[in-house]
């Protein structure tokens, strides 16, 4: 029909566009009254016709990178050349020691079945815009290879309709990989374990590793800060102590009694190791932690040194070696305080990095034992040291469940243990465990908002979220009525936050989100009550 979008094919990333595949705002998710009436027109941003003189939005019209064009043929072909270097890196046992294995399966086995197509959120929730169909990324990929990767197949590229290496596809391939939360519906989607999010993920190494590309957020402020200075957040040794001295004051009024959190505790059977973005966003968070330890007699501690205070590992999201640096560093410190494990705070990409990724490196005396919060705080609550008053939980709940949590690690009941003994109304979304959405704001894009990406998240990756979000409240969306989205991934709180915000759903709706650990320490019996509050931050 004349007014259907036109679908790009391979070749067409190549091909000169102002923009190749605009974002059709008509064709995005729906939403349940009262916010059908919402114009989503309304709440985007388009960038600047100056702006886009300087940065490349050409793929969709938005920005993640803001990769600046080249200034001339010299660097244009520099980094042309970087990404055919890449490529060979990318099937090179030498070079990609973490995941050469499953890329090669992956790039060989796809039936272009296309299963995967309607279990991509984003894909889903643009209107089925076909760039973001998790085979278009990786059919850009396979086609480069072809034709200019080690062994080029000529013959191949054709039948492929491989792409041309200009600029237009050098810049929009990495904006491409940046349109994927890395929630990996796709691959749990696929009868034969294709895994298209791990493209994305190879895609944005190549461009970290051989070029120096990479999301701003997650490298410059992300992981080369947490490695100079110690966190992510920028907080040195000395300002986390200060921030958790802090906390514990505040924590000790609000519940009654003096909560006090250890530090640098040699042989401890814990090491609890948080999201540093909680201690400067979420205070409540550690602060319930530590309630939560001391009153059920755990043996615990935190460690003041460098980079172990903060779980954050940025590199999982785009750069295997600077992942690997933390997590080595992960392991060191709590061997050096001679621990029994690490348990993992409520983020949610700390756990895939910590507990998944990590095992292809922490071997022999590394592989010190991690665990989830989840079952962990699970058998502190079954135990019955804790003393529980569920009536204090008494308003609606629902659980999102991290990808990186869920559907990565198959932890999905012990939450939902502890929230049927504390949250008398709590109700599922639907769909819900290792099924569950994505937030919108995985794989890094929580904490990235330049240009006009912090729309897409709200308009784009988080909508059917939002939808999920609303329709476990159905019926209950007055704003007399207070509701919590538990929310144990501090990754996605920033994504809540970001949503409930431009939706205006706390006013709206009183919807207000957290994590787990406050509805525990809300129902404890001989805590303060109103330990919660209902206050957007």
């Amino acid at each position: 029909m004349a007014n259907e979008p036109l679908i790009p094919s391979v070749r067409d990333i190549a091909k000169n566009a102002e923009t190749l595949s605009p974002i059709d705002l008509k064709r995005i998710v729906p939403l349940p009254p009262p916010y059908d009436k919402d114009d989503p027109a309304e709440m985007w941003k388009e960038i600047s016709a100056e702006k886009r003189s300087q940065i490349d939005a050409s793929l969709d019209g938005v920005s993640a990178l803001a990769l600046k064009r080249p200034t001339g043929p010299a660097e244009e072909k520099r980094l042309l050349d970087g990404l055919k270097a890449g490529l060979a890196k990318l099937l090179s046992s030498d070079d990609n020691w973490t995941f050469r294995q499953q890329l090669e399966l992956t790039l060989d086995h796809c039936t272009h079945c296309q299963t995967c197509a309607e279990a991509c959120p984003i894909f889903v929730e643009s209107g089925h815009n076909e760039v973001y169909r998790p085979s278009y990324r990786a059919d850009v990929l396979r086609g480069l290879l072809a034709r200019y990767g080690p062994g080029g197949n000529p013959i191949k590229a054709a039948l492929q309709g491989s792409p041309e290496l200009n600029w237009n596809t050098f810049a929009r391939l990495a904006e491409l990989a940046y349109r994927c939360t890395l929630c990996r519906r796709c691959c749990q989607a696929c009868p034969i374990g294709v895994d298209n999010g791990l493209i994305t993920h190879e895609l944005r190494k190549l461009y970290s590793q051989e070029l120096g590309i990479a999301a701003r957020e997650a490298h410059t402020d992300g992981s080369v800060l947490q490695l100079k200075v110690g966190s992510s957040t920028g907080m040195s040794p000395a300002v986390v102590k200060d921030n958790i001295e802090f906390i514990d004051e505040e924590m000790s009024e609000k519940v009654g009694f003096t909560v006090k959190t250890p530090w640098d505790v040699e042989g401890a059977d814990v090491l609890l190791m948080h999201n540093a973005g909680e201690i400067m966003a979420w205070p409540e968070n550690p602060g319930a932690f530590a309630v939560i330890m001391q009153q059920a007699g755990i043996s615990w501690t935190l460690s003041s040194e460098m980079v172990a205070y903060d779980a954050i590992n940025y590199g999982l999201w785009y750069d295997d070696v600077q992942f690997a640096r933390v997590a080595l560093r992960h392991a060191e410190i709590a061997k050096k305080l001679k621990v029994k494990k690490i348990i993992i705070g409520e983020c949610g990409h700390a756990h895939k990095a910590l507990s998944v990724v990590a095992d292809r490196i922490l071997l022999g005396e590394a592989n010190v034992p991690r665990e989830s919060f989840a079952p962990f705080l699970a058998s502190i609550v079954d135990s019955g040291v804790l003393k529980l008053d569920p009536s204090r939980n008494d308003f609606p709940v629902t659980l999102h469940d991290p990808c990186n949590i869920a559907r990565a690690m198959g932890i999905v009941e012990p939450p939902r243990r502890i929230l049927h003994k504390i949250a008398p109304r709590f109700r599922e979304m639907t769909p819900h465990g290792v099924d569950n959405y994505c937030c919108g704001g995985g794989s890094g894009f929580a904490i990235m908002s330049g240009n006009n990406f912090a729309n897409w998240r709200t308009l784009v990756s988080g909508r059917i979220k939002m939808k999920q979000i609303l329709d476990a409240f159905a019926g209950e969306l007055d704003p007399s009525i207070p509701k919590y989205l538990c929310t144990p991934c501090s990754n996605c709180k920033g994504q809540f936050r970001d949503l409930i915000r431009a939706y205006n759903a706390f006013e709206r709706s009183k919807i207000q989100y957290g994590g787990l650990v406050e509805l525990i320490v809300n129902a404890m019996a001989d805590v303060k009550p109103g330990f919660l509050e209902w206050e957007f931050h």
